[in-house]
């Protein structure tokens, strides 16, 4: 016997007035229609005041805050960000002052190389994998284990060495080179490798002590630096594993030998959330007092919209009592 259900009384719904419900958007949270003509920051003015656009600006305020306090601004970078064609926007952060370190994975290294000394990078790696050539470019792999042997027998990390091989070598795109460019300017640029990711690894060149002795001057770098990073910002682009394992090892370092590391920026900015970046970048390092912001969308149009934004703002004069 199926059973009778008591028909729902709409009569005795309780209503609320909307005025003195709390709302999620405001007129003054809305969009502005872009106009012809008009500047990067009067498009940015114009974003709406809510979810993504609020947190790319809070970013950018975030960034220019700790520049003009002389805090530190921190860069991490996948080798994705390279390969999608934003070094020249990465170099110009770095001689802009924008930029206090870079810490990159190794393979990062592969395509700045490649783009400085070729002017192209990127393989197509299934046909190449079923030929059994993939990563097998014999110019890359000598010159990257060439520089990071001499690096390890003069104490620099692996970034300083490769860098120095750009900057110093015949490299004839090497303006557009960001581990060039780090070493010129002074500002450390560091590599975290894990043996067997990158293809300079497979050629019989590839020293294991050399790449462990380096990447690990690396790591104490990237501690020196996470350990003065309070009031700073760290933006973490395109590594799904090995930066933001990297960088909570350098926080949790720097803590434990008595840094105060805890009112800073971390902004995650990719194409997909992914669970390392989202916990060891975002989340879990905020939790004493910073800030946490998560921007997803592609590479080659976030980083150019953040660096346009950071241009702008510090071009403009700040309005006293306000943050930029």
């Amino acid at each position: 016997m199926k059973r009778r259900l008591p028909r729902i009384d709409r009569s005795r719904v309780r209503t609320v007035s909307a005025r003195r419900r709390p709302s999620k958007l405001r007129l003054r949270q809305e969009a502005r229609p872009p106009r012809a003509g008009a500047s990067f920051a009067d498009f940015l003015a114009g974003l709406p005041d809510v979810l993504a656009a609020h947190d790319l600006r809070a970013a950018i305020a975030a960034a220019v805050l700790a520049q003009r306090r002389r805090r530190l601004l921190l860069w991490g970078l996948g080798a994705h960000v390279i390969k999608v064609g934003l070094a020249p926007v990465v170099v110009d952060l770095l001689e802009r002052g924008l930029a206090s370190g870079v810490f990159a994975n190794g393979a990062l290294c592969v395509h700045d190389l490649e783009l400085a000394l070729l002017g192209k990078t990127s393989e197509d790696v299934a046909p190449a994998l079923d030929a059994g050539t993939f990563g097998m470019a014999g110019e890359t792999a000598e010159r990257l284990n060439g520089a990071i042997r001499a690096g390890a027998e003069q104490g620099l990390g692996m970034g300083a060495a490769v860098g120095r091989e750009i900057h110093e070598g015949r490299y004839p795109h090497r303006a557009r080179s960001i581990l060039a460019c780090g070493w010129r300017l002074g500002i450390p640029v560091t590599v975290h490798s894990a043996i067997g990711t990158d293809i300079h690894h497979m050629h019989p060149g590839a020293d294991g002590a050399a790449l462990g002795a380096t990447s690990f001057r690396d790591f104490e770098t990237l501690a020196s630096l996470v350990a003065a990073l309070e009031g700073g910002v760290v933006f973490h682009l395109g590594s799904a594993v090995i930066l933001p394992e990297v960088f909570l090892k350098a926080l949790a370092l720097a803590r434990n030998l008595g840094h105060r590391v805890e009112r800073f920026t971390a902004v995650d900015l990719d194409f997909a959330r992914q669970y390392r970046p989202r916990l060891n970048v975002v989340e879990r390092p905020t939790r004493r007092g910073g800030t946490g912001i998560a921007l997803v969308g592609h590479h080659e149009i976030l980083l150019p919209l953040l660096a346009a934004g950071l241009a702008e703002a510090l071009a403009a004069r700040p309005r006293r009592g306000r943050r930029p």
